[in-house]
């Protein structure tokens, strides 16, 4: 199992601890040190059943002043602006096995 975080996010600080507390192998990978790829990020967004739109922080500053609320952005221009600006992606990232859990993780999906 795989998280993907940043070090000073509460929410991701729970995550973790909740996983550690139920014993799991966890990999963690602090995606704002280590930036994710398109590519990557295109599989997350696959294996999450989610659009890149959905896994937009809507509460960053940076969605604020791109104004991506109102903009017309494609999935690919959302992407690269991702990779750019790594805290518009909503954290933390859960990959187990084929699957991606995004944001606050209910627990019980991690088993």
């Amino acid at each position: 199992m795989k998280i993907l975080h940043k070090p000073t996010c509460i929410t991701c600080k729970k995550a973790i601890a909740e996983i550690e507390r139920m014993k799991l192998d966890i990999e963690k990978r602090d995606f704002f040190k280590d930036p994710l790829s398109g590519v990557e990020l295109k599989k997350i967004i696959k294996i999450s059943e989610k659009t890149p739109y959905e896994l937009l922080r809507k509460r960053d500053k940076m969605f604020k002043e791109l104004d991506l609320a109102n903009s017309k952005k494609t999935d690919s221009q959302i992407i690269k602006l991702m990779m750019k600006y790594p805290g518009l992606i909503m954290r933390p990232i859960i990959i187990s096995g084929n699957k991606a859990f995004v944001g606050k993780i209910d627990s019980k999906n991690l088993k």
